[in-house]
């Protein structure tokens, strides 16, 4: 078991109707806030309009239509230029994972007086960021729990996950019955990203009994509680347990004193939504049961047959190989039955830029560190195999 050292400071509260206590949350952090939302969504499920309801005294400057891979330009640009300008106390995050991620980019910037840019990429250590509180409306990043996010700058292709301590909001209201309304495409997508935040952390070389329980038990209730909630889009108590096991997913508690993995899934998909702007849950999806099938080995297969065994059921005396191989196709199966499309041709990518994006991966994800060792002629033959 390795040595950590770990602290969550973000407050949740959790449940229906917890919404009611935003006035006396906010009110502790100053009076100027910046409202921080996506696409519109919310102003469709009446969302907009309780928060400005329950604000009211409070001012509020608005910053909208931040997209899905958050982009560094304009969206954070923008959003640390309105706090500057404002003088902004707080930033209220109202919407999915990206408008949080682009809120925290946006949070340190506002305390920085150099290129953002700096900070996302690690040239510079935050000193301070703003206080930031969200409201959830998707269920799948865990970013409301975790100190980091994920920031695209599409003249370069870079997504870059930045993490720093300053960047744990400080409260995250979850009520499940605001995730009623997103679409099957998105809460399968949620789905499958939550599950590979598990599966990455479950893949390493120095694992506890503790943590491969709480990593079997999320990825169970992921499974069961999202084919749940596509069936029954208003299913709380599916849509609750769902919210609570992606909350927990990037938090780090699945992984305490296991060694790292070097999270390779994550490292992959990201160069693919940055070079094509795809939906990050479902290159995820893609990918994993590509890069089990790459990695398997006499190495690894031991992890792979206590995933198969305790997730999948699998019969623990059949031939190791065998429990592996049957694992992998599992999560395949698992991935293809709640609809998310299983081929990188099927979400717009062909062979053309394939080899570019394995030496883009291979440069700036340091995945020759992670539980399997991956080179660029690795990244490239998991990549024509998802095609």
């Amino acid at each position: 078991m390795q040595n950590f050292d770990y602290m969550t400071p973000t407050r949740l509260i959790f449940g229906e109707g917890v919404i009611s206590q935003l006035p006396k949350v906010m009110s502790a952090f100053g009076k100027k806030i910046l409202l921080t939302y996506g696409g519109g969504s919310i102003k469709k499920i009446g969302l907009y309009d309780k928060v400005k309801e329950l604000l009211d005294g409070f001012e509020i400057i608005e910053l909208s239509d931040i997209q899905p891979n958050p982009k560094y330009d304009p969206s954070v640009l923008e959003g640390v230029r309105l706090c500057k300008e404002h003088n902004i106390d707080v930033i209220l995050s109202v919407g999915g994972g990206s408008v949080l991620d682009c809120s925290k980019a946006i949070a340190a910037g506002a305390k920085y007086d150099g290129d953002v840019w700096d900070l996302i990429t690690y040239k510079v250590k935050a000193q301070a960021a703003l206080p930031i509180v969200d409201i959830l409306t998707l269920a799948a990043t865990g970013s409301e729990y975790d100190s980091g996010g994920v920031i695209s700058r599409t003249e370069t292709n870079d997504k870059i996950g930045y993490m720093d301590p300053h960047l744990y909001p400080a409260v995250s209201f979850l009520d499940p019955t605001y995730t009623f309304s997103v679409s099957k495409k998105q809460t399968a997508a949620g789905c499958a990203d939550a599950m590979n935040h598990i599966i990455e952390q479950y893949f390493c070389e120095d694992a506890t009994l503790l943590n491969d329980g709480f990593c079997e038990a999320g990825l169970k209730s992921l499974m069961i509680n999202a084919k749940k909630c596509l069936d029954d889009p208003r299913d709380y108590t599916a849509r609750a347990e769902m919210m609570f096991a992606c909350t927990l997913g990037c938090n780090g508690i699945y992984s305490l004193g296991n060694s790292p993995s070097g999270w390779p899934c994550h490292g992959i998909e990201h160069a693919l939504s940055a070079y094509y702007d795809i939906t990050h849950g479902e290159g995820l999806a893609i990918i994993t049961p590509r890069w089990m099938t790459h990695i398997l080995s006499d190495k690894t297969v031991g992890r792979f047959v206590k995933y198969g065994v305790n997730v999948f059921d699998i019969d623990s005396t059949l031939p190791p190989f065998e429990i592996a191989e049957k694992a992998i196709k599992a999560t395949y199966d698992f991935f293809e039955s709640i609809g998310i499309p299983m081929h990188l041709k099927d979400v717009g990518i062909d062979d053309s830029r394939i080899s570019e994006m394995a030496h883009h991966i291979a440069v700036n994800e340091g995945l020759e560190n992670a539980y399997a060792p991956l080179t660029q002629q690795d990244i490239e033959k998991i990549l024509i195999a998802s095609l």
